[in-house]
Order: structure tokens, then C-alpha cells, then sequence
């Protein structure tokens, strides 16, 4: 593969390889946009050329406060084309945050989604040392700015009549800053090299293998590391981008029907429960028949799996337990075909019929979806990673796809696992905190001496914060945060992740948080899955007043219900949260009835002790159950999708201390 120096050379390369080829396609946006890489590189240096003309130097930082779009892709490569490092973040951050990366970046220039965008800056905005301000939309700039103001048209118009001064840059050139979002505490700015990014351009070919014109649908922020990284590569393999929202996804998929996706967890959580609802609506009689091929099914790849070395928790199985997995496997297999045939194959015309690789991260992925997509054959890898490593420094790959792990490390990627403590290298298997060096590790945290010190050691170990553990063939095993271990009165330590998605597989639990610091056993917050509970209810010929799902909703941008009866996406994510309830709609319901608390009660101990590795200690001995859904909106999710536990703990500390 070409070996680059700086990014602009893989847009260089991009357009004289794939000239004509659609590079990025928005069917949504009015008028529909669709620009070939050609087009695309040219738009980009049209750009970078106008920035020149007003002023922008090389090594000069330029924020771009926007979403998703072919315009967001234009204005980042062609800021850092023009020798600048960007600022990133979403347009619909708040406020404060966006001011605190404005000012903290020190950037001269300011690029934003729309007047929207920059009216809720202003005046604010205007105290710092900004030199102009681009819009992103051909909307007429206002007139009466202290400084300079342009829309998107009036600076391609200048940097087309402006000479382009080509950028001497190097792997060592800051590209740009991401924010991390965090839990807690002011964001810090990862600095993200040339190299950086070009490493995972270069890397990620081990695990996605794309065909010049493959479509790929993209549907996370384009200014996250994770997305990002990604889109990159995609591109500089000659994919064609189309852009998707949680609104359209659904139709996207049957339409465009892309061949790759990268997205988190919550994303096939929500396409696992669209497929259960429709296999649900076609009757008892049928769904009964589907259930029987998924149960047959599921126990003909874990044999598969013990047979080939491939289940997580069968790695030292004996020669004679894969040789039984081995027939057992055999004897099941014209059974597991037989249910493609009859279902698999037509839940992959669904989706398309040609997806060729779904890409995981940002999160842990449940074994049921896991399981799920192996089973139906749709291919799923995992990626880990963080923002300091650009991010993805482990995946999985379709020839070594170890279920449950984040795979092997990527290209001249090490991953060590050392005493939390001691900080002493640990052996294979042994569960540590894991560390990481590479070329995709982050040249630091932006004028953060001591935190990057923190954070990476002399010799150039990062320390991602995460725990977990190394299989004899290399895979990364991740199993919780070091901050988020929960440690009881006994001393025991408890990882709540593995816990919290063995609980989620149950259909009437959407979101659960385990607490339960310095107690003598573990507690859980609970979002119900009303709709579920409803139908229990129902079920039970019970008299009991259960919320609506339409009264009491919450409003996360995607559905707030992970559970199994989780509505498909496409449909409305609009709602009431608990805040919109009044206390007597909540108080007149019978949510806390002894018939819902038992039917929890149960849900919890059979999802806890059916999961690999059950301890006692692992037991949820109390819980409450609460309306409102954890979300990006209030506060209580990063990004990502990942609950924010200090936010949470914080916001119901009462309820929580009353649990105990």
C-alpha cells in the first residue's frame, strides 16, 4: 500500500485512482448531493485555497462546531489541507462546552453548522481573538458581526479565484483536536497527528476489505474519532459514502443496500429488536417455528465454535470436547441451513442482502447479538479502541472472529496487561489494566502536560483506563472500566458491565445501571420496558395500571428501550420523559406492585446466573425502577452511547441510598 506522509495525499491519490467514482452521496439533504472523488478533491482545495486567501497559516487551529454532512468532510480535510489543525465537535453541543473548545483550542477561525449554530455563540464567541467566520449553509451572513462573516458559496467562490499554496506536512503535524466528552470534568483536547491518522488508514485493512465503488452507510458524528477513522479509510479505498439518521436508517438499509457499516452497540441492539418485532407480527404460529431454528441454531454455532477454537469460554477444551462439538456440529448443520433457508436469508434481504461487514465499537457488544448475527450469517466484527488511539487499536477479523473478544492488534500495535497496582506485566489470561503502544497513540492532551504524563508512560504505554485480559492467540478480552469497578464490603471487586448486558437480554428490562459501592451486595437502577410490562400485564389477567409506553418515553435520539420489544427503527423517538409525568400519573400506576416487582426480581436472577462465570457476588439483591431513560439529551450517555455512572449515581443518589 502507498505510503503517505500527510492526509491531503490521500485525497491526491483517491482522486486520480477513483476519478468518476460517487465518493460522498447525501440523498436527504435538498437539493440531493453526489460528488465524485474527483469533484471531492477539488472542493476541498477550493477550500483550503479560500482559508489561504483569508489569512489562515499553517499550524494555525480553526474549530468546526457541525454534523454530518458532505460539507463537514469538505470543510475538515480542507482546513487541514490548508496547513490548520481543527477543533472538532457537534453542532448541537451545549453552548458553554462549545466556547470552552473555542477558547481552549485557540483557534483563529470558526467554522459552524449554521446561522443557528453561531447565534447561540454569539456575543460570547465574539470577546475571543477569531479572525472570521465560515458558514456551512449559503445563508445570507449577518451584516452587522464585529468581524468577518461568510457562508459556505462565498468562500468556494474566493478560494476558486485565489491561488492554493501547497503545505509542507509531515506524520508529526497536528491534524486536529477532539474533545473527549468524558463523565466528569472539563473536556480535554487529544491531539491527533498526521501519522496518527494515516496509521489507521493503513491498519484498518487487516479487518475491512472494501472494492472500489462498495457503498457504506454512515450514520455516527463524522467529527468522532471512531466515525471518523473510519470514513477515512473507507474513502481512501474508493467506497461511496451515503449519509443515513436514525430516522431513515431503517429504509436507507432496503434502498441503498450498503456492503459496509460501522456503528455502536445500541445501533444493532435497535436493528436486532426492528428484526424481533416483525418475526413477532407474523403470529404465534410462525414466531414459535422461527424460535424453534434461532434455539437450534444458536446451539449449532457453539458448537462450531468449541470445534474450530473460536467460544471464549471453551479455550482449553480438551481434544475429545472439540471432537463431540465437532459431530454435534455435523449433525446439526442441514437443520441450521434449513432454517436459512427459510428465515435467515430473508432477515439479509431486509437489510439489503449485501452487507458484507458491520463494524462494532465504542462499547461492549452483548453475546446475544453477537450470537444473533452469526446466526442469521450478517458478518459482525468488534473493534476496541479510545479517542488518544485514534481510536481503534484491536479488531476482530472474519477469519479470527473470537465472539466476545475486541480481537487481535492491529499493525505494529502492542497491548499490554499489567497490576492495577504494581503496575507489573501480567501472563496471559491474567485480568489487568490494559495499556497500549503504537503508532495511532495520541501525541497528547492539548496543553495538559501533567494529564498526558498521566496518561502515557516514558516509554510510551498509554493507559486506557480499561480492564481486561489477553488470550493465548493474542485477543483482547475487555471487561469493564477501572473507574466503574464496583468494590462490595467483602472486598470483592465486580466488573458491572458483563452483568448489566446479560440483564439487558431480558425483554422487560431497556436500561439498567448497576450500583452498590462499599455495600454488601450489588443494587441496579432499572428503565422498564413498558411496552413488554404492558403485555405481562395483560398476559397475567392482572388489574394493574402500568404508565403507557406513549406517556412516559425517554428521549435519547435513538430508541430509549433496549430490551427485546423495542419499537423498529424509523419509527418516532419523540416523547414524554419522566419530568413530563406528573407524580400522581406515576403515583396512580401500579409500576411497584408485588406482581411487577416479583416478575423483576426473577428476570434478574435467571439473565444473572445464566451468564458465563456467575459468582454469587454477582447477585442483584435489590433494584428500583425508574421512568426516565438514560440519553444524550439529559446528560446521563456520552456520545457513544455509554452511561455516564457518575452523572447517574449523582442524579439519584437519594434513590439509590434508599435502596441500601
Amino acid at each position: 500500500m502507498t505510503q503517505f506522509n500527510a492526509l491531503p495525499e490521500v485525497w491526491q491519490q483517491a482522486a486520480q485512482q477513483f476519478n468518476q467514482i460517487v465518493a460522498l452521496h447525501d440523498p436527504h439533504s435538498k437539493p440531493e448531493v453526489k460528488l465524485t472523488y474527483s469533484q471531492l478533491y477539488q472542493q476541498m482545495q477550493q477550500l483550503a485555497a479560500g482559508l489561504q486567501a483569508l489569512g489562515m497559516l499553517p499550524d494555525s487551529k480553526i474549530a468546526i462546531f457541525a454534523d454530518n454532512s458532505p460539507r463537514w468532510f469538505i470543510a475538515d480535510q480542507g482546513s487541514i489541507m490548508a496547513g490548520a489543525a481543527n477543533a472538532v465537535r457537534s453542532a448541537t453541543a451545549e453552548p458553554s462546552e462549545l466556547l470552552y473548545i473555542l477558547a481552549d483550542s485557540h483557534s483563529h477561525a470558526l467554522i459552524v453548522e449554521n446561522l443557528k449554530t453561531l447565534q447561540k455563540l454569539e456575543p460570547d464567541c465574539y470577546s475571543l481573538p477569531l479572525a472570521f467566520v465560515v458558514l456551512l449553509t449559503d445563508e445570507t451572513p449577518p451584516s452587522d458581526a464585529p468581524i468577518k462573516i461568510l457562508n459556505f458559496a462565498q468562500l468556494m467562490e474566493l478560494g476558486a479565484n485565489s491561488p492554493f499554496k501547497p503545505v509542507n506536512q509531515t506524520k508529526n503535524t497536528l491534524a486536529t483536536l477532539i474533545y473527549t466528552s468524558g463523565t466528569t470534568g472539563q473536556p480535554k483536547g487529544v491531539m491527533l497527528s498526521h501519522g496518527n491518522l494515516l496509521h489507521q488508514i493503513t491498519a484498518i485493512t487487516t479487518f475491512i476489505r472494501p472494492q472500489p465503488g462498495d457503498r457504506a452507510l454512515s450514520i455516527l458524528p463524522s467529527w468522532h474519532s471512531y466515525e471518523r477513522s473510519c470514513e477515512y479509510f473507507l474513502l481512501s479505498q474508493g467506497c461511496t459514502q451515503i449519509y443515513t439518521s436514525i430516522r431513515t436508517f431503517k429504509s436507507d438499509l432496503k434502498q441503498f443496500a450498503p456492503q459496509h457499516m460501522v456503528g455502536v452497540p445500541r445501533l444493532w441492539e435497535s436493528l436486532y429488536e426492528a428484526i424481533q418485532k416483525q418475526l413477532r407480527d407474523q403470529g404465534d404460529s410462525q414466531y414459535r417455528l422461527v424460535q424453534f431454528f434461532f434455539n437450534l441454531s444458536e446451539r449449532y454455532i457453539l458448537a462450531r465454535r468449541i470445534a474450530n477454537n473460536k467460544s471464549l469460554n471453551h479455550l482449553h477444551a480438551s481434544a475429545g470436547e472439540r471432537l463431540s462439538a465437532r459431530l454435534q456440529s455435523l449433525l446439526l448443520s442441514p437443520l441450521h441451513a434449513l432454517g436459512d433457508k427459510l428465515v435467515y436469508q430473508k432477515i439479509r434481504q431486509g437489510v439489503g442482502g449485501e452487507i458484507q461487514t458491520l463494524v462494532s465499537g465504542g462499547g461492549s457488544l452483548a453475546m446475544h447479538l453477537d450470537n444473533f448475527y452469526e446466526i442469521v450469517n450478517i458478518p459482525l466484527l468488534v473493534g476496541y479502541g479510545l479517542t488518544e488511539t485514534s481510536p481503534v487499536t484491536n479488531a476482530r477479523r472474519y477469519e479470527h472472529n473470537l465472539r466476545g473478544s475486541s480481537g487481535q492488534p492491529l499493525l505494529d500495535t502492542e497491548i499490554r496487561i499489567v497490576d492495577p497496582d504494581t503496575r507489573q506485566s501480567l501472563p496471559p489470561e491474567a485480568r489487568g489494566l490494559v495499556l497500549i503502544r503504537g503508532p495511532q497513540v495520541m501525541q497528547g492532551y492539548y496543553q495538559k502536560p501533567e494529564a498526558t504524563a498521566k496518561a502515557i508512560d516514558p516509554d510510551g504505554w498509554f493507559d486506557s483506563g480499561d480492564l481486561g485480559w489477553i488470550t493465548p492467540m493474542g485477543d483482547l478480552v475487555i471487561t469493564g472500566r477501572a473507574k466503574d469497578t464496583i468494590v462490595l464490603s467483602n472486598g470483592e471487586n465486580i466488573e458491572p458491565q458483563p452483568i448489566e448486558d446479560a440483564c439487558a437480554r431480558s425483554p422487560y428490562i431497556a436500561q439498567i445501571m448497576l450500583v452498590g459501592q462499599d455495600q454488601k451486595s450489588l443494587g441496579a437502577l432499572i428503565v422498564p420496558n413498558l411496552e413488554a410490562l404492558e403485555k405481562w400485564v395483560l398476559s397475567q389477567q392482572l388489574a394493574l395500571k402500568i404508565p403507557q409506553p406513549d406517556e412516559v418515553r425517554g428521549s435519547s435520539g435513538m430508541s430509549p428501550k433496549i430490551g427485546r420489544d423495542t419499537r423498529p427503527i424509523g419509527d418516532s423517538f419523540s416523547s414524554r420523559s419522566l419530568s413530563d409525568a406528573s407524580s400522581s400519573e406515576i403515583a396512580s400506576s401500579d409500576l411497584y406492585s408485588q406482581a411487577v416487582l416479583d416478575l423483576f426480581k426473577q428476570e434478574l436472577k435467571r439473565e444473572v446466573q445464566n451468564r458465563p462465570g456467575y459468582r454469587s457476588d454477582d447477585q442483584i439483591k435489590v433494584f428500583k425502577l425508574i421512568l426516565e431513560a438514560f440519553s444524550l439529551e439529559n446528560g446521563m450517555m456520552t456520545q457513544t452511547l455509554k452511561i455516564k455512572r457518575p452523572v447517574v449515581s449523582e442524579r439519584y443518589r437519594d434513590t439509590i441510598n434508599e435502596m441500601f
